[in-house]
C-alpha cells in the first residue's frame, strides 16, 4: 500500500505552519544537535533561552570542547538529567580529536559520539546531511499511534521494531530532514497529548484514532516507571567566611554539581532525631537554629523531599576535606540543582 500521500499532506502543512526557531535556518550540525538534546529535557520556549546561552558562550564545537565540567553544568543548571550535560562536552571532544572539527556526515558515526542515540544520530543526519534516517520520539509515536490506529505499546520491543519500520516507510527521501521536523512539529503543536486540535491536522481525513473515537487511548504504553520517595536534610551552615558547598560524586542524581552537606533518611526527621543523626555523624557540640521545608521536588524516576536545617557547628569546627566554603558572591559560579539554587537566593519555604 502507497504511504506517499502521507508527505504529501504534511509537507505544504509545515512549510506553512512551522515555527520558525533558531536552529531551523541552519543546517550547522552543531547548533542542531544542541537543539536536540536541549529539547529532549525542556519545552521549546525555555528550551530556546538555554540554546542562547550555549551557543553565545562556545559557538563552536571546538569552543565546547574546551570548556571544563564545571562550566557546562553550571550553564545546563535546571535541565535535569546532568549526565547529558557532561555527554555533551565528552561527545564535543569526541568530534574535536577523532573527527578533525568536524560532525561526521555518516548516520553510525554520529551514532558513536556519547550521548547520542538513534533519535539524536537521526535528527542531526537527515537535518545536517540529508541522510534518509527517520526521526522517532514521542511526537512522532504520538501521531503514528493516532493516524495508523496502532495499539502496540510503544515501549515494547515489537512496538519499537513496528514503528521504525512505518516510520521508515513514510519518511519522504528526497526531503528527510523536512519530513522528520514536520511530523515532530505536528505531534508538538497539533496531535499533542491531551486536547488535540484535530480539526487542524492535514492528517485528519485519515486518523483512525479519529474515526474510531480513540484519540485519548493511543499511543498506548505498557510499562509504568516506579518512583522512588528520598529525604534530603540539608545543613545550611553560614560562616562570616560563606557557606559550605559540597560536591557529588558517584552514580546518582546531580553528579558533579554542588549542594549542602546532607544527611539522607527514610523518613523526614523530628528535631530532636535530626540532631542526634548530626551528632552521630560529626561530632557533639552542634546547635540546630532553624528548619524550613519540606520542599517537595519531582524528578523523573524520584521525588525528593528536602528539609533544610540551619545549623551553627561547635567550636573549632573542622570541615571535612571534602567540604568547600564558598563566599555568598561566588555561590553563581558553582553548578547547584534547582532545589538547592533557590534555596540559597532566597525562595524558601
Amino acid at each position: 500500500m502507497s504511504t506517499a500521500w502521507f508527505s504529501r499532506a504534511l509537507a505544504p502543512w509545515y512549510r506553512e505552519h512551522f515555527r520558525a526557531l533558531p536552529w531551523r535556518i541552519t543546517r550547522d550540525p552543531y547548533r542542531i544537535w544542541l537543539s536536540e538534546v536541549i529539547l529532549q529535557q525542556t519545552r521549546v520556549d525555555q528550551g530556546t533561552a538555554y540554546w542562547h546561552r550555549f551557543v553565545e558562550r562556545y559557538p563552536t564545537v571546538q569552543d565546547l570542547a574546551q570548556a571544563s565540567e564545571d562550566e557546562v553544568l553550571r550553564l545546563w543548571q535546571g535541565l535535569g538529567y546532568y549526565s547529558r550535560a557532561r555527554n555533551l562536552r565528552t561527545a564535543a571532544r569526541q568530534v574535536v580529536v577523532d573527527h578533525g572539527g568536524e560532525f561526521p556526515p555518516n548516520y553510525e558515526a554520529l551514532r558513536s559520539l556519547k550521548g547520542i542515540g538513534d533519535y539524536t544520530a537521526a535528527a542531526i543526519g537527515s537535518i545536517a546531511f540529508g541522510l534518509p534516517e527517520p526521526v522517532v520520539d514521542g511526537n512522532v509515536y504520538r501521531v503514528l499511534a493516532r493516524v495508523f490506529g496502532i495499539s502496540t505499546p510503544i515501549d515494547s520491543t515489537m512496538g519499537k521494531k513496528d514503528f521504525r519500520e512505518l516510520a521508515v516507510r513514510l519518511l519522504d527521501k528526497a526531503e528527510p530532514g523536512d519530513h522528520n521536523q514536520a511530523v515532530m512539529e505536528l505531534g508538538a503543536i497539533v496531535c499533542t497529548p491531551k486536547n488535540p486540535k484535530c480539526e487542524e491536522c492535514p492528517l485528519a481525513n485519515r486518523c483512525i484514532a479519529r474515526r474510531t473515537d480513540r484519540i485519548a487511548e493511543l499511543p498506548v504504553k505498557a510499562g509504568k516507571t516506579k518512583v522512588r520517595d528520598r529525604h534530603f536534610n540539608y545543613l545550611h551552615i553560614a560562616t562570616k567566611g560563606g557557606t559550605y558547598l559540597y560536591k557529588r560524586t558517584g552514580k546518582d542524581i546531580w553528579q558533579g554539581l554542588y549542594e549542602l552537606p546532607q544527611i539522607e533518611t527514610t523518613s523526614a526527621p523530628s528535631t530532636p532525631r535530626f540532631a542526634k543523626l548530626v551528632e552521630e555523624r560529626f561530632g557533639p557540640g552542634w546547635t540546630i537554629i532553624t528548619k524550613a521545608g519540606p520542599v517537595k521536588h519531582v524528578l523523573s524516576h524520584q521525588v525528593i523531599r528536602a528539609l533544610f536545617w540551619e545549623v551553627k557547628p561547635p567550636k573549632n569546627f573542622n570541615a571535612p576535606n571534602e567540604w568547600l566554603l564558598v563566599k555568598q558572591e561566588d555561590i553563581d559560579a558553582h553548578a547547584l540543582p534547582r532545589l538547592i539554587d533557590r534555596y540559597l537566593h532566597g525562595d524558601r519555604p
